[in-house]
């Protein structure tokens, strides 16, 4: 049995490995012969700037008083250059967005393993092909474009990360820095000659990244006047620099400026998916090479932002972000990034014909030496019998017909339990599917025995299924922030917490004021982090920034949170609630909103799950029904007491799994990045630190399968079920819908429908490695047992 397990778990580690090797790993090629347009070019130098998660629509629309919030940038769209939108890709981040726009191609998912800070492999760029190239801003953006570049031409000028705090009185002195040390940077090139000698060369870029309005956008939201203020903010900022330039260059006409962004930003603060408001930015240009503005009397769009923006009559030319970087080096001269894939956007540029022409030849040669590299890679790797492009989907759409004709022999025979797997593989797309399931869940009772034998379970059974099934319904987690629900789901859990201390208080055994103490500590923690919620929000809206007792109290409640259970008594419903206790307290510190009701009625259905399963097997006669307070968890059981599977153990398991992706997806969607909101963690933290941040919202998710695993120790224990059985069921049906997923995988389309389609491949595949080391902190939850005082008794794993 051991061995077959293994087996069957080594061939599921490769069968997720082959994903990430077909998947995730770097597309890129390298040995390209570089390709730039012989006609002199227009401009000597570029200036970018780069407002980092500016959308299109704050900037371009009219505030109440119908006024622009960026009267500069305004003026140059209506007077001196051309304008559009920016069409960014998923997912919209700050480094994927700022390679799109500077190396021309979309980053590959591969650079996720190093959190999008460093270059999992080495890539030309705009600055790399410059002659020089000076930049300033954020200390996570710039390093990656100097590290890749060649020689020692690229240089970077950047802040603490210290200062990209979201819980800082004023963002907006992210965006001054920026614009202070530029123009302290040109006072000090008038008296220094060799300074002075570089920046008067042809073929320079000068790089301004400004993060203070994605900065005020994660703390404040899109919405607010600290994001609308650094609006204005920067678009006089961009105004002095503008005049600097010309004043410091005669006037020559040879500089050519770039403002835009690298992504935009949800109305709740976050950004990483496709949403309209993340994807669509701000592109103008001006200066030398750009055309002039074009009026027009009408333009075809399919959105209405033209007229909300009073911009009709104004030509608007959108792009691919990627399109920028190739609009950039054909405007000073220098070789297309040998990586990138974008299409020179010609409406931008003001030039004669041949020009044009010739760009665009050049631009179609940089994109086919790529195609010719990577042709030759693939044959040298590929035996010559299978290197036939272009007629791999034919096999693929021969497979698919004959295993829905391998599948049209079960509907037949497992018509029911085929729609409950249907119904979990629609729940990945549709978050309402769960609701669907858990209703049919709740009508379940009533159609058994179970309701003439156990009413009370019954009803309690379809009251918290139906309660449960909500939480699909709403909004994902972030969008409508509300502590006031944080606040009334810690008066919940105290509420339960006060009738347990009320029954311990009635007990006479031994252990009653070591249970007390234990429940007392957790009543107490829940207080904390309450008043921990309550007091970092107030002073967050003061801008006066996280607490330092506030943040030492969140941070002992984690590290508490796996400690303080251990020294519960091993009877079912004490620990099983003293788990629950523990971690609603790191769980409220870790919400924002209705999600921190989530896990305490998921818990109370748990609950009712443990004993409508006693009912159930009792009915059947295959066991006696206990008292949950009878029941202790122990990890040495005696394997005697093991029955074999029954046909009913089939629907234990589905119940495992819906209540797993029940879990997983009942308040937000983990395939999209923007379900979560970074207010999330500032109880914890608000300096930006993406791996912390991470790892703390990871945690939030792995909570409530924390609780399903070990209500589901419990289930196996009340009905002398064995674990491994069970997992056999679990790796079935999970297999089964990992076969569904396969066949969705996509290698074409947006990045956005790639990388749902592998993700949910990814997580179904991964979902019976999960559970082998979820089940382990299970047990590790449920059957270790420490005293306050004295020796631990022996549980250990």
């Amino acid at each position: 049995m051991l061995l077959f397990f293994t087996l069957g778990l080594l061939i599921h580690f490769v069968f997720f490995a082959s994903i990430f090797d077909i998947y995730f790993t770097s597309p890129l090629v390298h040995g390209m012969t570089p390709q730039f347009t012989p006609l002199p070019p227009p401009a000597r130098r570029l200036v970018l700037f780069v407002a980092d998660g500016l959308r299109a629509d704050t900037l371009y629309e009219l505030d109440e008083n119908g006024t622009s919030r960026a009267p500069f940038i305004r003026n140059i769209i209506m007077h001196e250059g051309s304008w559009g939108v920016s069409h960014t890709r998923v997912p919209t981040e700050s480094r994927p967005g700022h390679v799109a726009l500077i190396a021309g191609f979309y980053e590959d998912v591969s650079a996720v393993a190093k959190g999008w800070k460093e270059n999992p492999v080495e890539f030309d760029s705009l600055f790399n092909e410059s002659k020089y190239t000076w930049s300033w801003g954020s200390p996570d953006i710039l390093p990656m474009f100097a590290k890749g570049a060649s020689g020692d031409h690229v240089y970077t000028y950047s802040y603490d990360a210290k200062r990209e705090d979201f819980g800082a009185q004023d963002a907006t002195k992210l965006d001054t820095w920026v614009f202070d040390n530029v123009k302290d940077f040109f006072h000090h090139a008038r008296n220094n000659q060799s300074l002075f000698s570089k920046i008067s060369e042809e073929k320079i870029v000068f790089f301004l990244h400004l993060l203070g309005i994605d900065t005020n956008g994660h703390a404040h939201r899109p919405s607010s006047r600290d994001y609308k203020d650094n609006i204005k903010k920067v678009d006089d900022g961009v105004k002095e620099i503008v005049s600097m330039f010309n004043h410091f260059y005669g006037n020559d006409g040879k500089t050519t400026f770039i403002f835009t962004s690298d992504h935009g930003m949800t109305d709740w603060g976050s950004h990483g998916a496709g949403h309209p408001s993340e994807t669509l930015t701000p592109l103008v240009t001006w200066g030398a090479g750009i055309n002039y503005p074009q009026r027009v009397s009408a333009q075809q769009f399919d959105d209405s932002f033209l007229k909300e923006w009073r911009l009709e009559n104004w030509k608007r030319l959108d792009v691919n972000q990627a399109d920028i970087a190739p609009l950039m080096t054909s405007l000073i001269g220098v070789p297309f990034p040998l990586n990138s894939v974008g299409i020179l956007p010609v409406d931008y540029l003001n030039n004669t014909d041949l020009f044009k022409a010739e760009s665009m030849f050049t631009n179609a040669v940089q994109i086919l030496e790529q195609f010719k590299v990577k042709m030759t890679q693939k044959k040298e790797v590929t035996l010559p019998f299978l290197f036939t492009p272009f007629k791999f989907q034919v096999i693929q759409d021969l497979v698919t017909s004959l295993l829905t004709y391998p599948l049209s022999h079960f509907v037949g025979y497992l018509l029911v339990f085929t729609l409950g797997i249907e119904v979990l593989v629609l729940s990945f797309f549709y978050r309402h599917m769960l609701t669907a399931g858990l209703t049919a869940f709740a009508v379940w009772p009533f159609l058994t025995r179970l309701w003439t034998r156990a009413k009370v379970t019954s009803l309690s059974w379809a009251f918290f299924s139906v309660l449960l099934a909500v939480f699909p319904l709403m909004p994902v987690v972030g969008r409508k922030p509300d502590i006031s629900l944080v606040m009334g789901a810690g008066l919940l859990v105290l509420l339960l917490s006060l009738c347990v201390v009320t029954s311990l208080m009635k007990r006479k055994d031994s252990f009653r004021k070591e249970e007390l103490l234990v429940h007392l500590l957790q009543v107490l923690s829940t207080v904390l982090s309450m008043y921990v919620v309550y007091s970092t929000q107030s002073s967050l809206l003061r801008k006066q920034g996280l607490p330092l007792m506030n943040q030492i109290i969140s941070w002992a409640t984690l590290a508490s949170s796996l400690v303080v259970p251990l020294l519960s008594s091993l009877a079912v419903f004490q620990r099983l609630f003293s788990i629950l206790l523990s971690l609603m307290s790191t769980y409220l510190l870790l919400s924002t909103g209705y999600e921190a009701v989530f896990p305490l009625v998921l818990s109370c259905l748990m609950f009712v799950w443990i004993n409508i399963e006693q009912e159930t097997l009792q009915q059947s006669g295959v066991c006696c029904k206990q008292k949950l307070t009878s029941i202790q968890f122990s990890y040495n059981t005696d394997i005697t007491q093991f029955r074999q599977l029954y046909l009913d153990d089939i629907r234990r398991a589905f119940f495992l799994v819906f209540f797993l992706v029940t879990a997983f997806f009942g308040t937000g969607n983990i395939a999209s990045i923007n379900s979560f909101d970074l207010a999330s963690v500032y109880c914890f933290l608000t300096v930006f630190s993406p791996f912390m941040m991470g790892a703390l919202m990871m945690w939030k998710i792995l909570i409530p399968f924390v609780l399903v695993m070990c209500a589901f120790e419990a289930v196996q224990l009340t009905t002398q079920l064995s674990s491994k059985s069970l997992f056999l069921i679990v790796l079935v049906i999970s297999d089964i819908m990992a076969l569904h997923f396969f066949f969705l995988v996509k290698d074409y389309g947006s990045w956005l429908d790639i990388g749902t389609s592998i993700s949910h491949y990814v997580i179904v595949m991964s979902m019976t490695i999960f559970l082998v080391f979820l089940n382990g902190l299970a047990q590790l939850l449920t059957t270790k047992k420490l005293r306050l005082c004295g020796k631990p008794k022996s549980h250990f794993m």
